[in-house]
């Protein structure tokens, strides 16, 4: 009996025991909530940072950067660094309060700092450096009473420093250097500090704004637009914290910006310090004269005044700011939401059309001159001004999500930037509410795509050999200029011949309309679970991905090359892709060939069909793919394009050579000259004369 209740007694305290472990390794519903959220608005992972971040089959204590106390009972530190992470910082963080750390540097997020990060009452350390973080710093970022390190450098903040920061007073490194902070550096009464044996000043009960830092040993405010002086209690930091300003400093070392790059930057409209000694105290029994007293009520009400229009001025500016609505989680209420900053820089140089402006131009919108599922494509013609090719996006607006938004300002903003003879001209944007609109206004070119030409019927139809040397030769500048002249690289997501228009005079203009495909019909296919599951991450992986996809672009290069030679389509449901087929019939031609050559019992000798590449090499093959409505074409001209496709063909990624080589070999080899031209048009009149 004994020895049974002996068994009994050391299974209970197992079971217990058991209960206790499982009680303490389990994370706080709040917790796994957060880093969800977190992993929710992160719309592209591509090391695969948070592959095993999954609440149903692992535990969030194991997670890759996540750090928990002991016990396991809560996350103490969040270090996700140099991952190349790119989304939104989630509110939801605020909800670890106990963490420690949150290290979430070297990435490229994108969106402003929530001013939920203020929960985080134990954050000793926060670092978001080097990301691409815009709006404002939070004011409440100075409820981290705990902190000690915090890193904000190398983003797009703007706005003014909050003097509320100067709560901090165990901080020892501040970081806010490479950002768009502009405003004075607010420093207090610094007339009653005292200094410390190293240099650092201590805490004083009078002391306001950054002054109050007792701690402080780094503080980096270089390369901002900041206004006004130093504040003496910040003069024991080495001058390069606060080279790159508008700061006015008798120091010439320090480096400020030039007059001209601070034309937009003012100080603050503060209130104006007060000399105790301008009045006669009252306790001296002096009264002052009836002009001065009507002087300082004229000057008091003009700096009111001026006050009251700057803050007005400022709720019109802060009022006209982009911002847009993402829906983070599974809403209780209409309200339950978080408004995600977009910096007005991002499109100010872009043209903003309105949408009655656009449907004059393109007669009610009645001019239709394509369409696809995702979108149609108007003509018009301003008022006065050009035609243009207007392409209106085609989603509802109950689809359309933040990230879209997001997307198409970046996409219109990228699009503004190109400017040569060879890609098309964005001329502006059109967005509005109601009716919901998404337009992109191009110029106009009026002789339609290159698809167009090449895979029509009829002797109009028909480019010269000439005509298309001259084609590829500016199709190759265009693609040039894309990829090596602008910083950073742009590609055209699906380049083909229908991404290639035509002018008047016949010269090639690259223009990517087909970007918004996968985005569309992402969005398409996932409408029904967005209310209800939260934010769809609807932006691919090649939003920012087709900046470094050159090798992708050469490689359509060559098959557009052999499209333009070949009249051929790039793909055929009969005849498959258009390089296989070019294979195919290349191994036909040089079989043949090889068996004229050789002896009768030779002929049943097995020929062994030779690469892509082998082929190339020989244009007295290659001729049999050229267009056969061709009446003529140059043996050297394709000796070379031969070689080129070839090269952009090579299945070595690493192997194609750049667009500016390619040019160069287009260039410097092919003779696309009024004379040659006259030259192969009089030959071909004289080989059909002697055909005749």
């Amino acid at each position: 009996m004994k020895k049974l209740c002996t068994s009994l007694l050391l299974l209970f305290l197992g079971l217990v025991s058991t209960f206790a472990l499982v009680a303490s390794d389990s994370l706080p519903p709040n917790e796994v909530w957060a880093l969800s959220s977190f992993k929710e608005a992160m719309y592209d992972d591509p090391f695969l940072a948070l592959s095993n971040w999954n609440t149903i089959d692992s535990d969030p204590c194991n997670w890759f950067g996540v750090l928990c106390t002991t016990a396991r009972d809560h996350v103490i530190k969040l270090n996700i660094s140099g991952s190349s992470l790119k989304g939104f910082l989630a509110p939801e963080l605020g909800q670890i309060t106990y963490l420690q750390e949150l290290i979430l540097c070297s990435n490229e997020l994108i969106g402003i700092i929530p001013k939920e990060l203020s929960m985080l009452k134990s954050l000793k350390v926060l670092d978001l450096g080097n990301n691409q973080l815009s709006g404002p710093i939070p004011p409440e970022l100075g409820n981290l009473t705990e902190l000690v390190d915090m890193n904000l450098q190398s983003n797009d903040l703007t706005g003014r420093l909050p003097p509320e920061l100067g709560n901090l007073k165990y901080l020892q490194e501040l970081r806010l250097d490479r950002n768009k902070l502009q405003g004075p550096v607010p420093g207090g009464d610094s007339s009653n500090f005292s200094s410390t044996i190293n240099g650092m000043y201590a805490t004083n009960a009078n002391l306001t704004g950054f002054c109050r830092w007792s701690q402080l040993k780094v503080a980096d405010f270089s390369y901002n637009y900041l206004v006004g002086s130093i504040p003496d209690c910040l003069h024991y930091l080495p001058s390069l914290y606060f080279q790159g300003n508008c700061l006015q400093i008798q120091n010439k070392d320090s480096k400020q910006r030039p007059s001209i790059q601070c034309a937009g930057a003012s100080p603050a409209r503060s209130q104006p310090l007060v000399n105790p000694n301008m009045y006669v105290s009252k306790h001296h029994g002096a009264s002052k004269p009836v002009w001065l007293l009507a002087l300082e009520i004229i000057t008091g009400t003009m700096i009111g005044s001026l006050f009251l229009i700057a803050l007005l001025a400022a709720l019109q500016r802060w009022n006209k700011k982009a911002s847009i609505i993402i829906p983070w989680k599974k809403s209780t209420s209409q309200n339950d939401s978080t408004t995600v900053y977009i910096d007005p820089e991002m499109l100010k140089d872009v043209r903003r059309y309105t949408r009655q402006e656009l449907e004059v131009a393109c007669e009610d919108f009645s001019n239709i001159i394509g369409s696809s599922p995702d979108s149609v494509v108007y003509k018009g013609t301003m008022k006065g001004g050009p035609e243009i090719a207007v392409i209106s996006l085609c989603i509802k607006e109950e689809h359309w999500t933040g990230y879209l938004e997001l997307y198409f300002q970046r996409e219109v903003a990228d699009l503004a930037r190109l400017d040569h003879e060879n890609t098309g001209k964005l001329l502006g944007y059109c967005r509005e509410s109601t009716p919901f609109t998404r337009m992109l206004v191009f110029e106009y070119a009026s002789n339609g795509t290159l698809h167009e030409h090449l895979h029509c019927y009829g002797e109009r139809c028909q480019f010269s050999w000439t005509r298309r040397m001259k084609i590829i030769i500016g199709i190759a500048r265009g693609l040039k200029y894309l990829h090596t002249e602008i910083e950073p690289p742009f590609t055209i997501s699906e380049l083909n011949s229908s991404a290639v228009y035509l002018t008047e005079e016949f010269s090639p203009k690259l223009v990517d309309f087909e970007s918004w495909k996968t985005i569309l019909e992402r969005s398409e296919k996932n409408s029904g679970s967005i209310g209800s599951q939260g934010a769809i991450c609807v932006l691919p992986n090649s939003v920012e991905a087709r900046h470094l996809d050159t090798k992708g672009n050469i490689h359509a290069f060559g098959v557009l090359l052999l499209e333009i030679i070949s009249g051929r389509l790039p793909y055929c449901k009969n005849k498959g892709y258009l390089v296989d087929w070019v294979i195919k019939n290349l191994t036909k031609c040089y079989v043949k060939k090889r068996l004229v050559w050789l002896s009768g019992y030779a002929k049943r000798v097995y020929v062994m069909p030779l690469q892509a590449k082998d082929y190339l090499e020989m244009p007295e093959v290659m001729s049999y793919v050229v267009d056969p409505e061709l009446k003529h074409f140059r043996y050297d001209d394709l000796k070379v394009i031969c070689e080129v496709v070839s090269l952009c063909i090579n299945p070595d990624t690493t192997a194609r050579p750049s667009m500016r080589e390619l040019c160069g070999m287009l260039e410097s080899r092919i003779d696309t000259s009024t004379s040659v031209e006259l030259k192969s048009s009089s030959l071909a009149w004289a080989e059909l004369a002697l055909l005749s």
